[in-house]
């Protein structure tokens, strides 16, 4: 029997449930099974412990990463690029502190020149994506993700 589900808001209802199913139902062991997502999946210990491992060489393999935040707000978005600062002393960013932007987020940091952009942006889900970068013009940069805001603080 098929029910027939109708009414204002349900729509959104619909979609939020079948968002949730299809990433939480989905089989996640490398970075690639991320490529499709708009946002960030939960993670189990073992699927992160598996993705660091993966991601981590790829990034000691990079000459620098661009990292891309979409948060909720500023200060998540803030938290989850210095939760990165912390895990690889060598990837530092400048002046946080002015960093601001109201509602939904997008940061953009670049470990190369140290820049950090934000902006409001309606519409993004959340997570971080690693972008690896290279000196070489034959070697392509390639973006991993999303991962979830607090990837890099376990």
């Amino acid at each position: 029997m098929c029910l027939l589900h109708c009414g204002p808001g349900m729509e959104e209802r619909l979609v939020e449930n079948y968002h949730f199913i299809s990433i939480n139902s989905m089989i996640i062991n490398k970075l690639v099974d991320l490529n499709s997502l708009r946002t960030a999946p939960e993670l189990n210990d073992n699927q992160e412990k598996k993705l660091f491992i993966e991601l981590e060489a790829k990034i000691f393999d990079a000459d620098w990463i661009t990292i891309g935040i979409m948060a909720h707000c500023d200060t998540r978005a803030i938290d989850a690029l210095q939760s990165i600062s912390k895990k690889y002393s060598s990837i530092k960013f400048n002046n946080l502190d002015s960093l601001h932007a109201d509602g939904s987020v997008f940061l953009k940091g670049n470990q190369k020149t140290g820049n950090v952009y934000i902006r409001s942006e309606n519409g993004l889900g959340e997570g971080i994506l690693i972008t690896c970068q290279y000196n070489e013009n034959a070697k392509e940069s390639s973006t991993f993700g999303p991962l979830p805001l607090n990837f890099f603080t376990r």
